[in-house]
C-alpha cells in the first residue's frame, strides 16, 4: 500500500471511490474539480441505496415502522453534523438544500427582520456570488448599503481595511471561510472578534472550509455557518446551516408549508420549535441520511491527516507551476487551502480546460462564480485545480504533463 505523510493511507482511500477507477477519453481519469463538488465513497453510495431499499418513508409524520426507522436515521445525521462543527446543541443545525439555500434563508428571515435603512452589511471581494447576491437583495428590500472589504494583489483578506469599514453602523458581517477561487484562508476568527465588538451578526461561508480542516463554531464564536453536502463527499442537493440558538429562536420562517407548524388555524398559524421552524416541507432524506455517512468518513480519515495530505499536494502542485515559463499563478496568500488558480499567457481557460479534458484531466474554468475576484485581478476566468483527500502526487505530474502539452500546442 502507498503510504505518504507519515501514514496516510492513500491507495485504501482511492479504493473507496469507485469513479476514480473510470477512464476519461481512453486515459485514467484525474479528477481536480473538488471545488465544485467532491466524488462519493461506496459507503455514501451505499447508504443512499439502503436507504430507500430497506428504510425509506418520510419523517417525523408517521407511527410505523418505516417512518420511525427513517427519522431515527435523519436525526442521527443532525447529531453527527453538530458533532462535526461542535454546535452546542443538536437543534442549532438547520438542514437546508445547500449552502446557497442556507444564506438566503439568513438574509430573508434575519434580514429583513433586523436590518433598516442606513444599516452597513461588509462582504468582501472573495465571495461567491451566493454569498454576494442575497445580501444585496435584502439591501434593496431594507434600505441597508453593502460595504465591500478588498484584497491584496496575492489573495490576502486586508483585515486594515477591515477594521475601517466597521461601524455601529455594521449589523452583518458575511464572508467566506476559504476562497473558492483563490484558496485563500480567512482570518475569521479575528473577523468574528471584531464584528462582534461593533456589535454586529457574522455569517461564514464554509463550503471550501468544511472539507478540507477542522471547524468549530463554538470556538469561533461565529453566529452563523453554511457549508454544502456534495463538498463534503457526501450528496448533492443537502445542506448545513447552522446558527445559535438565540439567534435562530428570533428569526421568523424562511418558508411555510408542511412540518414547520404547531398548529394551523384560517385566523393564525403557530409554528414549530427548533430546528423543524425552518425545515418546511419533505426534505431530501436519503440525502441527509448520507451526509451522515459522509461525515463518518472523513471523520474517521481525521481532519489532521487530510489537512496535512492536501497542503502537501498544494506546495507541490505550486511549486512545479512555478517552474514553468508563462505561467501566471493568481491567489498566493501565505494561508491557503487545497486550491490552485493559474493562466497560461496567451491560452484561454476554457482551451486548457479542453485539452486537459482529452488527457482524462478535469479542472474548472471559467469565473468559478467569483466575478468580482476576477475582475479584482483583471481576468475573464482561470484555470482551477481544486485538491481532494484522493488526489495524488502522480495526479499533479499528470496535470503538470498536461500543462506542457497545451504549452506545445500553443507555441
Amino acid at each position: 500500500m502507498n503510504v505518504i505523510n507519515g501514514g496516510y493511507p492513500i491507495d485504501e482511500i482511492r479504493k473507496d471511490f469507485p469513479i476514480l477507477s473510470e477512464q476519461v477519453h481512453g486515459k485514467p481519469l484525474v479528477y481536480l474539480d473538488n471545488g465544485a463538488s467532491a466524488h462519493k465513497p461506496s459507503t455514501v453510495i451505499e447508504q443512499i441505496k439502503r436507504t430507500y431499499e430497506t428504510g425509506y418513508a418520510n419523517v417525523h409524520r408517521g407511527v410505523h415502522h418505516l417512518s420511525q426507522i427513517a427519522t431515527d436515521a435523519m436525526e442521527n445525521a443532525r447529531r453527527k453534523t453538530q458533532d462535526l462543527l461542535n454546535a452546542a446543541d443538536e437543534k442549532e443545525i438547520i438542514f437546508v438544500r445547500g449552502a446557497t439555500e442556507g444564506i438566503n434563508l439568513v438574509a430573508s428571515s434575519w434580514g429583513r427582520a433586523n436590518l433598516k435603512e442606513g444599516d452597513e452589511i461588509i462582504l468582501s471581494v472573495l465571495e461567491h456570488h451566493s454569498n454576494i447576491v442575497p445580501w444585496q437583495i435584502v439591501a434593496e428590500q431594507t434600505g441597508a448599503i453593502v460595504k465591500v472589504v478588498p484584497i491584496g494583489d496575492d489573495g490576502t483578506f486586508l483585515m486594515e481595511d477591515y477594521k475601517k469599514l466597521l461601524s455601529d453602523r455594521t449589523k452583518m458581517v458575511a464572508v467566506t471561510h476559504v476562497s473558492n477561487a483563490l484558496g485563500t484562508v480567512v482570518p475569521v476568527t479575528d473577523v468574528i472578534r471584531l464584528a462582534h465588538e461593533q456589535g454586529a451578526v457574522v455569517l461564514l461561508d464554509g463550503c471550501q472550509a468544511v472539507p478540507h480542516i477542522s471547524v468549530d463554531v463554538q470556538a469561533l464564536d461565529v453566529d452563523f455557518y453554511v457549508f454544502s453536502g456534495h463538498k463534503l463527499y457526501g450528496p448533492s442537493g443537502i445542506g448545513i446551516l447552522y446558527g445559535k440558538e438565540a439567534l435562530l429562536e428570533l428569526m421568523p420562517p424562511y418558508q411555510g408549508g408542511g412540518e414547520m407548524i404547531d398548529r394551523v388555524t384560517f385566523e393564525k398559524t403557530t409554528y414549530a420549535e427548533l430546528p423543524f421552524k425552518f425545515e418546511a416541507g419533505t426534505p431530501h432524506i436519503a440525502g441527509i441520511i448520507a451526509l451522515g455517512s459522509a461525515i463518518d468518513y472523513v471523520t474517521g480519515i481525521g481532519f489532521d491527516a487530510i489537512t496535512a495530505h492536501e497542503h502537501d499536494l498544494l506546495e507541490y502542485a505550486t511549486e512545479r507551476l512555478q517552474s514553468m515559463n508563462t505561467i501566471d499563478i493568481l491567489g498566493t496568500a501565505p494561508e491557503k487551502a487545497a486550491i490552485l488558480s493559474f493562466n497560461i499567457e496567451d491560452v484561454h481557460p476554457h482551451d486548457v480546460g479542453t485539452i486537459l479534458d482529452h488527457s482524462g484531466i478535469a479542472v474548472r474554468t471559467g469565473h468559478h462564480c467569483a466575478q468580482p475576484v476576477m475582475d479584482r485581478f483583471d481576468v475573464a476566468a482561470t484555470v482551477r485545480a481544486s485538491f481532494g483527500l484522493y488526489n495524488t502526487h502522480d495526479e499533479v505530474d499528470a496535470l503538470i504533463e498536461g500543462v506542457r502539452k497545451v504549452q506545445e500546442i500553443f507555441a
